[in-house]
């Protein structure tokens, strides 16, 4: 129900509902503008399943206007989520595909990704963070920070993603943002402070306040879709300052001005707070190109016609595509063009595409290729009692064990190995067949290796 504090809703005193029109929008003549796309965002929005993504997704559609009313995830009003639009994911309440849409917020056109969140479905979010400007990480107010949500923050951070912690469900019973953002830190190691904090939870939540407008929310209607802005109840005034201060603590470890007002113990306004939270990610990076293939022509004064350069690079990409051995892509690789020859009559384009592709083609199949595989680091967790059939399963799967580490207390393990991802089909079922419904895994992308050689000669039939 906090979404609508963090959208930032307009100054009213009022309780309200905004619809901002979406007809007269001229996209030909937007499409190209600088300053349009200056205002374009694409959001991903991720967690452990069952934390409320979708729900999220839909009251942020209905803040802004791009649907009239909120409905269920599980489609019990018969029509369902807007996100879910396959018939299995209304009826079990999951999300299996990502999703995609968009509104707009104020002058900003706003696209949005709804990823699954169950670890079947990893490579749906993996695919996804490609694209993405920000996220939004939504933690469960009573579970927390679980597996899925620690990869998908290692995800994040590899692909260098700002994101925002969403800590969702406070009017379940057992709710503690205090505890979320302490796992924050303890566990993805962030440096994470609140910017809202809510006003009572469990069955006394009824909104929040925003600690950078110094503003209090509050949301009433059958499903929190009217929203009332107003000034800080007297009974929170104590805790605000005591968050505030402590998220100027958290900023000052990141913007040196924030760090010189702390030290002189006085009070930033809102627009220093907002410039030292949005400062860390307006800088931009230089980052090293991917290692993918390269054409390199030194065909200077050579017999090969300058027009056909083109066509000989266009070649060595059509090789690229089909590879040597089974058709599957090849990366990495260097092709250096030294000469040539020409016909007057038979020289052609074409001509010139075909012969450098099956050149490489050739040239790949003498140089002893190999074909790879994705390997995956699983990590999983069980109650200390199935160690043995659990690292027995991941043997079977020719897994190789990198760590087994027990918790605290000894009641749990936590082991880490690297497993093809051919090898982990179906590995969900067996994992809660073996520790009796009480084990979770996470995995994700480590590396490619060689397949074994019998593998690739079976693959080559």
């Amino acid at each position: 129900m906090a979404t609508a504090a963090m959208l930032r809703m307009a100054s009213t005193p009022w309780a309200f509902r905004w619809v901002r029109p979406l007809g007269g929008i001229d996209i030909k003549s937007r499409l190209f503008s600088s300053e349009y796309n200056d205002r374009l965002r694409n959001i991903g929005i991720s967690a452990h399943i069952d934390s409320g993504k979708t729900t999220l997704t839909e009251r942020i559609l209905f803040y802004t206007g791009r649907i009239s009313a909120i409905h269920d995830v599980r489609g019990k009003d018969g029509v369902g989520a807007k996100m879910d639009s396959m018939d299995l994911e209304r009826e079990k309440g999951i999300t299996i595909q990502s999703a995609a849409t968009f509104c707009r917020w104020k002058d900003s056109h706003i696209n949005i990704i709804d990823t699954p969140g169950h670890v079947d479905f990893t490579i749906e979010v993996e695919r996804a963070l490609r694209v993405l400007d920000g996220g939004i990480l939504v933690l469960c107010g009573v579970s927390g920070v679980q597996s899925q949500s620690l990869t998908v923050d290692r995800q994040m951070k590899r692909y260098n993603i700002p994101r925002l912690a969403f800590v969702n469900k406070l009017d379940r019973q057992g709710s503690n943002p205090d505890k979320v953002i302490g796992q924050l830190r303890d566990q993805l190691k962030l440096n994470a402070a609140a910017l809202q904090i809510p006003m009572g939870l469990e069955n006394d939540h009824v909104g929040v306040i925003d600690l950078i407008e110094k503003k209090a929310y509050t949301f009433d209607g059958e499903r929190g879709e009217l929203v009332k802005e107003g000034p800080i109840p007297v009974e929170y005034q104590e805790l605000v300052e005591k968050k505030t201060a402590e998220l100027v603590e958290k900023l000052s470890d990141a913007d040196d001005e924030i760090a010189e007002i702390f030290l002189m113990e006085e009070k930033p306004d809102e627009e220093a707070l907002k410039a030292a939270i949005r400062q860390p990610f307006s800088a931009e990076e230089q980052k090293e190109s991917g290692q993918g293939n390269m054409f390199e022509n030194r065909c200077v004064g050579t017999n090969i016609p300058p027009e056909y350069y083109s066509s000989c690079e266009k070649g060595s990409i059509d090789a690229f595509t089909e590879g040597a051995l089974v058709g599957c892509e090849v990366e990495g690789v260097r092709v250096v063009l030294q000469d040539g020859a020409a016909h007057a009559v038979d020289s052609s384009d074409q001509a010139f595409r075909t012969c450098m592709a099956n050149a490489v083609r050739e040239t790949m199949k003498k140089s002893n290729p190999s074909i790879l595989e994705p390997v995956m680091t699983v990590q999983v967790e069980a109650p200390a009692d199935f160690q043995g059939t659990v690292v027995a399963g991941l043997n079977r799967r020719m897994g190789m064990i990198q760590s087994s580490d027990m918790n605290d207390d000894g009641s749990g393990i936590k082991i880490q190995a690297e497993v093809p991802l051919a090898n982990m089909f179906g590995y969900s079922t067996e994992l809660r067949s073996q520790t009796q419904g009480k084990g979770e895994f996470t995995m994700e992308y480590l590396k490619h290796t060689q397949v074994p050689r019998n593998t690739q000669e079976e693959l080559m039939k």
